[in-house]
């Protein structure tokens, strides 16, 4: 029988919201890190990285990702159906390498909006020992809610840098928005990292973590604010705010429009607390921030690598703290002229959760709209409705061959989060099993697997018994 995940605590949860980053220990009575590193090393030294197969490649590594104190941490986090992500990679940093710049990762090729709210996580794993001078991976303590630093230069970044360390067997569950690097190895031994992905299949509905209950033990830092909206979303309490039943003051809504990047997400918060008084300001501070933001999705810097994953507007996550208020403005929104403010509507709707169900007719027009990033948008939104979300059905599965990869991704992973419901899409995810894109293949088959019908599992299997991937078969032991 499998042990049962070792949870969080409460301590070990405000760290995590804290500064972005814990580290656990996979602890084996049997020397299993040292039989993966020399797997990882055969693999390397004849077939070069294998890239998203490592996994099949060096099965071994499941047992590391299964161990309770891993399965707890991610459990904790992530809620207790967290999935994991299809891509992942064997980072090898050598002897002599002169490290990395400070960046955030994309979120493999699709457009997630960045915000506080964690429904990604890595799980960085090291196979040996590895110490300050071996390369470690280094991060940016506190520093995820920061779309800009000071420098992505290591040499002038004036942040405090803290390289993960620790024996055969560490674990660091960081946030998926952490500023991060590979650092010089100035060791004479080769460093291995595992970096696999896990992310969030449904929203919170109460602490999944050893949780003892109470608010959020605010220490009157400038992130307050946001750390306590954090901890309340990870504990399922839903957004409830009564409100002083007057409107923001005019010098916190420039903060909010104007100011410095993280000023404005503070401010969000702080214009959030004024309750359905902000209403009107936040609705047309996110159009106005939604018009000018869509000009620049795709710019590229440290903090978007890609062009294609910028922070949500302020007004939104402000209007998602707000809550069921918020749901009949932002409703409106979604037909609005300019398809950016109808994307950050979308994106800010699907960040409530269940509770905008009532918003689901809007979001299933939506996935007819002209431009694939709305629509890509709008099947996110309605997989974080969940369940709830079950009368977008039809909609939904025609995007399942939608032309735009994203859209198809998100089509499909939404059927996963909505379940059994969604079965009478099950012949036209058996043909998606042969997507052209890889990702697109595997969440449908996520959804096959959520649905959790006979028919669904033997059409899933099926499936996996022809992709089968063998882990012993190699050049040198083709039968």
């Amino acid at each position: 029988m499998a042990a049962r995940p070792q949870l969080l605590s409460d301590e070990q949860m405000q760290q995590f919201i804290r500064e972005g980053y814990l580290l656990v220990q996979a602890e084996f009575p049997v020397p299993l890190h040292q039989d993966i590193y020399q797997r990882i090393e055969t693999v390397f030294e004849k077939e070069r990285n294998p890239g998203n197969n490592i996994l099949p490649r060096v099965p071994q590594i499941q047992r590391v990702y299964d161990h309770p104190a891993v399965q707890g941490a991610l459990t904790s986090i992530l809620g207790p159906d967290y999935l994991m992500n299809p891509h992942r990679h064997c980072h090898l940093n050598p002897p002599g390498s002169k490290g990395q710049n400070w960046h955030k990762d994309n979120y493999v090729f699709d457009e997630i909006l960045r915000q506080p709210r964690p429904r990604w996580v890595f799980a960085f794993y090291y196979p040996q020992e590895v110490t300050p001078d071996m390369g470690p991976t280094g991060i940016l303590p506190g520093r995820h809610y920061h779309h800009h630093i000071s420098n992505a230069d290591p040499a002038l970044t004036t942040e405090t840098e803290l390289p993960l360390c620790g024996p055969a067997g560490t674990v660091a569950i960081v946030h998926y928005d952490a500023w991060h690097r590979a650092t010089a190895n100035r060791s004479e031994r080769k460093r291995y990292m595992l970096k696999f992905l896990f992310e969030r299949l449904s929203e919170p509905q109460a602490a999944p973590w050893n949780h003892g209950g109470g608010a959020w033990p605010g220490a009157g830092g400038p992130l307050d604010s946001i750390h306590a909206e954090v901890w309340n979303w990870l504990r399922g309490v839903p957004s409830s705010v009564a409100g002083s039943g007057r409107g923001p003051s005019p010098e916190l809504l420039d903060q909010l429009r104007e100011g410095a990047p993280l000023a404005r997400l503070q401010a969000a918060y702080q214009v959030a607390a004024c309750g359905e008084a902000a209403l009107p300001a936040l609705v047309q501070a996110l159009e106005d921030e939604a018009a000018a933001a869509a000009e620049h999705l795709w710019d590229k810097m440290p903090g978007n690598p890609r062009g294609s994953n910028p922070p949500a507007c302020a007004a939104g996550l402000a209007l998602a703290a707000l809550g069921r208020p918020a749901l009949a403005p932002l409703t409106g929104l979604l037909e609005h002229a300019h398809w950016g403010v109808r994307v950050m509507a979308a994106d800010t709707i699907g960040n409530m959760g269940a509770v905008a169900q009532v918003a689901v007719p809007g979001l299933a027009r939506l996935l007819a709209d002209g431009h694939p990033r709305v629509r890509r948008h709008a099947a996110e939104a309605l997989g974080r409705v969940g369940t709830a979300a079950a009368a977008a059905l039809p909609a939904l599965i025609g995007c399942i061959r939608d032309p735009d990869l994203r859209v198809r991704y998100n089509a499909c992973l939404a059927l996963a989060k909505i379940g059994q419901p969604a079965e009478v899409a099950i012949p036209l995810l058996l043909e998606t099993l042969e997507d052209e894109d890889r990702y697109v293949r595997y969440f449908a088959g996520v959804a096959l697997r959520r649905m959790a019908t006979p028919e669904s599992q033997r059409v899933l299997l099926d499936a996996l018994f022809t992709a089968r991937w063998c882990p012993v078969t190699n050049p040198e032991n083709m039968y």
